[in-house]
C-alpha cells in the first residue's frame, strides 16, 4: 500500500492497437483502483458519462480514432470492462446540446448507440425529465445549488470517460470538465450559457465534481488535440498514444495535466490557463481530491508531452480578457449589494452592464453573441443573471472580490 489517498495510473496504448489490445490497456490502467472497483462491484446503477455527443455526420478523426469524442475501442473496451466486474445496471447519461428539441432521444446525436447495445448498456437523455435541484456537498464554491439529472441522481455510481484535448476557456478538458455534460439546460435548469460564464465555470466545474464524484475516470489519450474545442480558434491532432485512469476526478485529471506537459498547480495567466482560472486547482483547493502530484499515487509507463506541445488558443488579447474579468466582478458585486434594485426583475434573467440591465426576459435564450450584446462596450462583461430575491441557488459573491484586487 502506497498510504496515498488517491491512485493513478497511466499506461502506454498504440493508436493502432486492435479492440483486444486496447482492453487490455484499460484493464492494466484500471487494475490498481481497488477503490474503484470495491464501490462498482457493489453498484445497484451506474451511469457512465462519455463525452460522446455530437452531431453524426461530422465526426473528425485522426489516424483512425475519434480527434474530439471518445475513441469506439475505448468506448468498447469501457462497456466490456465494467460488464467483466459488475452485474449493476449500467446507463449512459448525457445531454445532448444538438439534437433536435423533438427528437431529443439517443438516435439523433449519440454517435456509440450501436456499442451500447451491443453490451445491453441503455442511455438516459438529460434533455428529459426528471430532473431534481441538489445541494453540493460542503455549499458549493460557486452555487448552493444546481438542477441535475434524475437518473444521475438516483445513480448508486458514476463514471466519467473523456477524450482529453485542451479548451480555449478552461485550458484543459478531461474527467472533471466532461461531467459539465451531464448539466440540464433551460427550463429544467439553467442556460449552458448561464454557467459556461466568465469568472463562474472553473468554479461551477468544481461543484459538478464535488456534486457527481465520480469513482471511475477514464481518459482516451490515444488520439487528443491541443489548441481549441471543435476547432474552434483553431485545434492540432495529437497522438499520444496513452490510457489514464484514476480513482479520484481531480487526481486523475491533474495526473493527465502532467502527462500533457502542463502544471496542474498553475493557475490563471499561466499557460494553459489564459482566459480563466484552474479549475482542477479550485476543487483541490475546496477539498476535494490533490494536484500535488507527490500525494498522489500515480504511476506511468509514457513520458510527459515536452512543454509547449499542448496548448490552449488565445481567442482574445489577454489585456481584454483582463477587463471582462474585473468587470464581470464589479456587475456581480453590484447585484449583491443593491438588491432593491433588480426587485421589477423577479423571475427573469437578465444582462448587466456597467450597472444597467441592458436586457431581460423570462426566457433566457440568447439570440445573439454576449460579444454582440455588449454593443459600444466591447470591453465590459455582461453578467448574466436570474433574478430571485431569496437567492435559492446560493452564488457565492465573494468569489468575485479578489478580482477588484
Amino acid at each position: 500500500m502506497s498510504g496515498k489517498d488517491f491512485t493513478v495510473r497511466a499506461v502506454r496504448c498504440d493508436h493502432t492497437a486492435n479492440d483486444e489490445a486496447v482492453y487490455e490497456a484499460l484493464e492494466r490502467a484500471t487494475a490498481p483502483l481497488t477503490q474503484s472497483w470495491d464501490k462498482l462491484e457493489s453498484a445497484r446503477r451506474i451511469v457512465v458519462k462519455f463525452n460522446q455527443d455530437g452531431a453524426l455526420d461530422s465526426i473528425a478523426t485522426f489516424e483512425g480514432h475519434r480527434q474530439y469524442l471518445v475513441s469506439e475501442a475505448v468506448v468498447r473496451a469501457v462497456c466490456r470492462l465494467l460488464r467483466a466486474r459488475t452485474d449493476a445496471e449500467i446507463v449512459c447519461g448525457d445531454i445532448s446540446l444538438v439534437a433536435p428539441a423533438d427528437k431529443p432521444g439517443p438516435e439523433e446525436t449519440t454517435s456509440i448507440a450501436g456499442i451500447l447495445d451491443e453490451y445491453g448498456i441503455g442511455y438516459v437523455s438529460g434533455n428529459l425529465p426528471p430532473f431534481r435541484w441538489m445541494d453540493v456537498p460542503g455549499g458549493g464554491q460557486m452555487f448552493r445549488r444546481y438542477a441535475v439529472m434524475g437518473d444521475v441522481a438516483d445513480a448508486d455510481c458514476v463514471v466519467s470517460v473523456a477524450k482529453i484535448k485542451n479548451h480555449a476557456f478552461t485550458g484543459v478538458t478531461a474527467c472533471l470538465k466532461n461531467l459539465f455534460g451531464l448539466m440540464p439546460t433551460y427550463p429544467a435548469g439553467r442556460p449552458r450559457s448561464y454557467y459556461h460564464h466568465l469568472v463562474r465555470l472553473p468554479y461551477v466545474l468544481a461543484d459538478i465534481g464535488r456534486l457527481f464524484d465520480p469513482v471511475l475516470n477514464i481518459g482516451d489519450m490515444i488520439v487528443s488535440h491541443a489548441g481549441s474545442e471543435w476547432g474552434y480558434g483553431g485545434s492540432e491532432p495529437r497522438m499520444t498514444d496513452t490510457l489514464i485512469a484514476g480513482d479520484n476526478v481531480v487526481a486523475t485529471d491533474a495526473c493527465t495535466m502532467r502527462l500533457m506537459g502542463h502544471d496542474p498547480t498553475a493557475d490563471y495567466l499561466t499557460p494553459p490557463f489564459v482566459r480563466d482560472r484552474n479549475h482542477v486547482l479550485i476543487a483541490a483547493e475546496g477539498g476535494h481530491g490533490a494536484v500535488d502530484l507527490e500525494t498522489i499515487d500515480f504511476e506511468s509507463d509514457v513520458d510527459p508531452a515536452a512543454e509547449g506541445e499542448f496548448f490552449a488558443a488565445r481567442l482574445d488579447p489577454p489585456e481584454t480578457v483582463a477587463s471582462w474579468r474585473q468587470t464581470m466582478a464589479t456587475q456581480a458585486l453590484f447585484y449583491r449589494d443593491n438588491p432593491k434594485l433588480f426587485e421589477p426583475y423577479r423571475g427573469q434573467f437578465i444582462l448587466l452592464q456597467a450597472r444597467q440591465v441592458i436586457w431581460h426576459d423570462t426566457n433566457p435564450r440568447l439570440d445573439q453573441s454576449r460579444r454582440i450584446l455588449a454593443g459600444d462596450k466591447p470591453d465590459e462583461s455582461l453578467l448574466f443573471k436570474y433574478v430571485d430575491p431569496d437567492d435559492a441557488e446560493g452564488e457565492h459573491y465573494e468569489v468575485y472580490e479578489p478580482l477588484l484586487g
